[in-house]
Parts: C-alpha cells; structure tokens; sequence
C-alpha cells in the first residue's frame, strides 16, 4: 500500500506548487521513491514534479477520467512508489461547480482516503489565520485535515503569532516556509513555464526548494500522516492494454520539446501499447518529420512563445502540410491546433486548417461534455468525450470546414475545432484514460498502407 498525502491550497497562488515539489525533493533525498500527481487537467506542474522526483507526472482529474477511474491510476502511476505526493488545484473545495465537489481537491483526496495538508499564504494575517483554517477544516467533516503549512511567513515573530493563533484549533502546523525570492519559478500567461524550457533554472529552484521544506517542515510528522492511511477503495489498476489487437508497423511523430509539451502520460502509454512507436520531434528546431511516420500528433503548449521560430521553419511547415493532405492521419489540441492553422498572430504557420489563429487578452477556460460533430479519428459522428480548454486564443475559420466538436453547456450548445476523416484539430484536451479506443483507432491509423482521403 502506497503512502500517500494531498497538498492542497486555500486558493490558486498560496505555494501549494511550492510546497509539493519540495516535499518530493526533500522525501527523494532521503531514499524515497516518490510519485507526483496533479489534481485536475494542469500540465505544467507535473512537469515540475517529474524533474523533481525522476518520475513521469501524472494527472488525476475525476471530471475527464469519471471518479470510478481514480483509484486504479493511482494504483497504476504509483506502483513501486513509497509514496504519492498529490498536489491540489484551485482552492481545497473549487471544483467542476460551484455547489458541489466533483474534480475538486476534496473530491479527490476523500476518493483516495488521503490526509490533506493545507497550504496557507500567511503574509498578510495573523490571529486570522485560525479563522481561515477553522472554516476549511470544519466545512467537510468528511474530509480529514492532517496539518497546515505555513508559507509566505515573514519573521520569527510573525511565525510565533500565527502559531499561538492556530493552537487552539488542534491541528498541527507541519511546515512555516519564510519569504525566499530564490523560491520562485518563472511564470507567464498560462502560469508557470513548462519545466522543460529552462531545466537548468528549474532544478536549481527545485534543489532549493527541497532544502527549504527539509529545513522548515516536520518531514517525519508528514511521513506519519502519509502512512496512516488504510487502502485506496476499490480495487485493480488501470492498463493501457488494448481492448483489441495491436496495429503493426504504426510510426507516430509526436511533437515535443519546449512549443509543444502538453500530453497525459496515460495518453502516450496507451499509444504505445496499442502498437505505436513513438517517435518525438521538436518543431522549433527539426526541419523534417521523422522517416515513415504514419501519423502526426500535435499536442498543446506554446506555440505563441515560439512563433517566430517556427514560423522561420518552412521546410517543417511544408512537410506537414503535404502530410496532412496525403490523407496521413493528424491529431492536434489546443496549441497544436494553432500551429495548423494558416496563420498566428501574422506569422505563417501550416495551412493545414483554412482559419486564422491569433492571441487575446481574455481567457477561456473550463470543463466541456463534447459529442464527435464528424466521423472521424475519435469515432462515430456523436461519440461522447469530457475534455478542458484553456487558452488566451481565438480561430477564426475562412470558410465552412466542418466542425470537431458539439460542447453542451447549461445554456446552449457551441460547435469548435475542425475535423475531417482523417483530420482532428481542436482547443479541447482529452485525458484517454477513460476513451482507450481512441489510442487504439489513431495506432490502426498509423499502419502503412492505411491511407485515407481526406478534402479542407
């Protein structure tokens, strides 16, 4: 049985980040095998917690995957690991609604039976703090608040204030992080940057991380917590086996390095076991696509960021092209999708998608029930899929393509993205977890001789 603890925030930006990938830092530096995961759809904070721990970050989202799927991934992520270190999302209880707890920290932490520990921005309170974490604490008696953290403390004596204020309450203060400029991570629009694009300056801020809470948090009283936990519910563990013969033969390029960095873990072990070889490429840098692929998979990241240099990389742009309309199949999402499309922002990009892509200042985020709006790579016209947008974008098509997606919202319906037979480009980020037909249909795709016709 895996140990186990869940980090969870008051609210967005209290250093719940901080405070997981310090915690895998300090717990590997003792011995530990140590297996991040990430509450709800993020992608950027696994990131850190796989170069932190040496491990694969993973995702645990009850709204993408349906909540009876996850206690078998974390069964299947966290095998052969001591622990699980569970950073939260959002505030503790925010989740897919605002009068319920589905794909909340919460949701998830009672689904796993985890001990949370509660990570406080401290900086501008004192005796209220107690009041803060009273208000968490008693909200959900369900749940089971193991200790708070402390952060953004700035003294010894603010340090004493705030714990005289919360000794009243019972639960133990496991950690006081003081103010520490060499804390931070980079950041920009959609929140950190990827820890991919700057490894170096990533570790460094990870080393420190993790002396910090070896430092200042009562390791042993959280390994304590993280132990004392009686099994996951449920039983068995999630596999990426598929549900049907393997393809041969099936090359997949898959876009990486720093514009295109956004992929599930599970999505690309179920690629995998249904045949695909993967083979990785970095657009900004790569000026053709790997020999004999079969299928192209362009994932979500920051393609804006990087958009002079692949905008600079014609021959990669032409090869895609001529790929696309060789009727080879191709999967992009979100920043994929921008990097199809004619344009971003005035530079020249792929032309596979006849629509023009440009970055706004507003932000579109949230959960999307979706059903296939064309036959196509995720199946049958109507095929049912959960998925998360998130984006500071807009396409603007040229003419009629036909649509990816229907979402269904509380009070209407919108179409979004743009498929054919062998086309899919939309904003929505799909967790394969839950539809493992999809990496079994796209692997057959990716077979030589599986060609087919496809008209944009």
């Amino acid at each position: 049985m895996t140990a186990r603890v869940v980090i969870a925030g008051t609210s967005s930006g209290v250093g719940r980040t901080t405070v997981a990938c310090g915690l895998i830092g300090a717990l590997g530096a003792r011995g530990l095998r140590v297996q991040g995961f990430k509450v709800g759809p993020d992608f950027i904070d696994p990131s850190y917690h796989a170069l932190a721990s040496g491990r694969p970050g993973r995702n645990l989202d009850a709204f993408l995957s349906g909540p009876e799927l996850i206690g078998p991934l974390f069964r299947h992520g966290a095998r052969d690991a001591d622990i699980a270190v569970i950073e939260g999302v959002m505030g503790l209880f925010d989740g897919a609604s605002g009068n319920d707890e589905p794909a909340s920290t919460a949701h998830i932490a009672k689904l796993l039976h985890a001990p949370v520990l509660l990570v406080v921005d401290a900086s501008a309170m004192a005796r209220s703090v107690a009041a803060s974490v009273h208000g968490y604490s008693s909200f959900d008696p369900k749940l089971s608040i193991a200790g708070v953290v402390l952060n953004q403390v700035g003294s010894d004596g603010h340090e004493r204030l705030l714990r005289e204020a919360l000794a009243p309450l019972g639960i133990p203060v496991l950690g006081t992080l003081h103010r520490d400029a060499g804390m931070a991570a980079p950041e920009r629009h959609l929140g950190l940057v990827p820890a991919g694009e700057g490894v170096t300056e990533a570790l460094h801020v990870l080393e420190r991380l993790a002396s910090v809470v070896a430092e200042r948090a009562d390791l042993a009283a959280m390994l304590d917590q993280a132990r004392a936990v009686p099994p996951v519910p449920g039983s068995g563990e999630w596999s990426p086996d598929p549900a049907g013969d393997p393809a041969v033969g099936a090359r997949v390029a898959v876009a990486r390095g720093p514009a295109f960095s956004f992929h599930y873990q599970e999505n690309l072990e179920l690629l995998g076991s249904a045949g695909a070889e993967l083979c990785e490429f970095d657009p900004v840098r790569e000026r053709n696509l790997p020999d004999d692929a079969g299928a192209l998979m362009l994932a979500g990241g920051f393609p804006e960021v990087y958009v002079e240099d692949l905008a600079t990389n014609e021959p990669l742009r032409r090869a895609i092209a001529t790929f696309a309309y060789s009727g080879r199949p191709v999967l992009a999402e979100c920043g994929g999708l921008l990097y199809l499309c004619e344009e971003l922002g005035g530079h020249e990009m792929c032309g596979v998608v006849h629509a023009r892509s440009q970055m706004m200042s507003g932000l579109t985020l949230g959960y999307r029930a979706a059903t296939a709006a064309t036959e196509g790579l995720y199946g049958a016209k109507g095929k049912r899929a959960r998925g998360h947008e998130f984006h500071y974008s807009t396409v603007r098509p040229r003419h009629g393509e036909k649509a990816a997606w229907t979402f269904h919202g509380r009070d209407n319906e919108r179409t979004e993205g743009f498929a054919t037979p062998s086309i899919h480009a939309s904003y929505l980020h799909v967790h394969w977890a839950a539809f493992p037909d999809v990496a079994l249909r796209f692997a057959h795709a990716a077979s030589p001789g599986r060609l087919s016709e496809v008209s944009l």
